[in-house]
């Protein structure tokens, strides 16, 4: 009589793909929120551009906050990617929209960057020049500001309204997660849509207290949904739903 041998391969459980895909994305969209701290980073630029020009305090802070912002956009965008292949099999054309509304995101984000990166290399390189005009520098240094917390407003704030209804869409339509989560996705977004317009027509500031009040309810979905795809993954009877819903087309 001859005894099997079972070897480790053997005996080694597949790796689920879909398991894999979930907790990637998971890992991502936590990823996301490493920019929380550029709100105070940023702060001694906002408050005094002029200062800041001028040498007063490390421009250390400004250039962590960029780097959290380039690794906040790629990982926005990535979020998109990732999920694309799932989220298309319930339907394609609001799927290829989540994508489309990340990059906008992604684009705005880093042309955020680029400009306090400019701010700093005035500081460093042009401030104390011979020649160098103080009036301009100043001016140079109010526009750039300016133009971070404009493309902050378009990229951080309003993208992901648009990011959210659709995910949230698709997610309560397909059942992928609990339907608490897109049921949230779907008070958050509009919520931050009113808050957004308000900004525009400068009601407020985006950083005053009801702005970062009305961006809370959004925060709450994607930091939630990002710990649900991580510790529990998709639900496998919505995956196979999906799966032969796509084998019948």
């Amino acid at each position: 009589m001859t005894t099997a041998l079972h070897t480790p391969a053997a005996t080694r459980s597949t790796p689920d793909p879909m398991r894999q895909r979930a907790r990637i994305a998971g890992v991502l969209y936590v990823l996301t929120f490493v920019s929380i701290p550029t709100l105070t980073l940023y702060k001694p630029v906002k408050d005094d551009v002029g200062a800041f020009l001028l040498g007063a305090g490390s421009d250390t802070g400004v250039m962590v906050g960029a780097l959290s912002e380039v690794i906040i956009g790629l990982a926005g965008i990535s979020t998109a990617v990732v999920l694309f292949p799932v989220l298309k099999r319930q339907n394609s054309s609001a799927a290829l929209g989540v994508v489309a509304a990340r990059l906008v995101e992604t684009t705005l984000i880093l042309v955020g960057v680029v400009s306090l990166l400019v701010l700093v290399t005035l500081r460093d390189d042009v401030v104390g020049t011979a020649g160098t005009d103080p009036a301009s520098l100043l001016t140079t240094g109010h526009t750039l500001v300016a133009a971070y917390t404009w493309t902050f407003l378009l990229s951080q704030s309003l993208m992901p309204v648009f990011v959210d209804l659709l995910l949230g869409y698709l997610l309560y339509r397909s059942g992928l997660v609990p339907r608490v989560l897109p049921l949230i996705a779907f008070v958050g977004a509009p919520l931050l849509l009113l808050s957004d317009i308000a900004i525009f027509f400068g009601v407020y500031e985006n950083v005053s207290p009801v702005a970062l009040l009305a961006a809370v309810p959004v925060a709450v979905f994607e930091f939630s949904f990002g710990i649900y795809l991580i510790v529990k993954g998709f639900k496998p009877a919505a995956v196979a739903a999906l799966q032969a819903r796509q084998a019948l087309r």
